[in-house]
């Protein structure tokens, strides 16, 4: 089974590997994949008629090639619908580190899982993602992320989906984004707002690696976490664009030490070359830090 992680709050999300949960080939080849986590998919990429082998197949997978230092995310089907009740029970055998929930638009959704999972005795540990992926999701995005701050709500991160939300809005697929842009920038702020992480949607063609490359530098920029993938020619790219950056690396180190000397105790403003530094940076800069210590010892594990 999988391990939680102790430390919510430094968690590289860089690079989440979506898989059909019917392809058993592919599950057991993601534990020799240097993603930061998969997405184990029962909802849209599995066939009606196959969704109790797809449950079947992740109970196996769960139980004898688990991930391992990395997070593991099980995408189940409406709770509205039988599949995604049985999801759930599929979900408890498994124990992952999150559910993600597709085509939330409304905090009542998150509350109807969560309940589920507490019913269950499910482990504290265990989140529940948001799939936002719909115009009511979009505009209710902070009402859900809100949800966030509800006692033994779990939620834990947004995941944004584009394509449900570019059919329902009827905004072409251009290079860009640029009609989708504020869209996104409106679900990264309500993440931001409440404290949640938030991955970018995915990109369909996994062919056009330059593109994608250029995709992820934008939802960097934007402020997403990491990003969904859905071929593993993808993860090297979105590691590289989502890693933590040398320069601010740096800087968040001398912050934080620059705050440990004995001087500094109980100052809440510093000068650390020329600027104004607030304490509340330092806690941003230990994230940073932890993260970046992370992402290396999984480097010097794979070498």
């Amino acid at each position: 089974m999988s391990e939680f992680f102790v430390d919510n709050t430094a968690r590289p999300r860089r690079s989440l590997l979506s898989v059909p949960a019917i392809n058993l080939r592919a599950l057991q080849k993601l534990s020799s994949l240097t993603c930061d986590g998969a997405i184990f998919d029962l909802e849209d990429s599995v066939a009606p008629e196959v969704k109790d082998e797809a449950r079947d197949n992740l109970l196996s997978v769960f139980r004898e090639t688990p991930l391992v230092n990395r997070e593991a995310i099980i995408r189940i089907n409406p709770l509205s619908t039988t599949a995604g009740r049985k999801d759930v029970d599929a979900v408890l055998s498994c124990l992952p580190h999150a559910v993600l929930l597709p085509k939330v638009e409304q905090p009542s959704d998150v509350h109807e899982l969560a309940d589920l999972l507490d019913e269950a005795d499910a482990p504290e540990g265990m989140q529940i993602w948001a799939m936002i992926e719909t115009p009511r999701g979009i505009l209710n995005a902070a009402a859900i992320a809100e949800a966030a701050h509800t006692t033994g709500s779990r939620l834990g991160a947004f995941v944004v989906g584009l394509n449900d939300l570019r059919k329902d809005t009827r905004v072409p697929a251009r290079p860009g984004r640029t009609y989708l842009v504020p869209w996104l920038m409106q679900v990264v702020l309500a993440a931001r707002a409440y404290g949640l992480d938030v991955i970018d949607s995915v990109s369909n063609d996994f062919r056009d690696l330059d593109a994608f490359a250029t995709e992820c530098e934008q939802g960097r920029d934007m402020g997403f976490d990491g990003k969904m993938l859905i071929h593993p020619a993808q993860i090297e790219a979105a590691n590289a664009a989502f890693a933590p950056d040398e320069a601010a690396l740096a800087e968040a180190r001398e912050t934080i030490a620059a705050f440990a000397k004995p001087e500094s105790v109980g100052l809440n403003v510093i000068n650390m070359n020329g600027r104004m530094i607030e304490r509340l940076h330092v806690t941003g800069a230990e994230r940073l830090v932890a993260i970046a210590g992370i992402i290396a010892a999984r480097k010097a594990e794979n070498q």
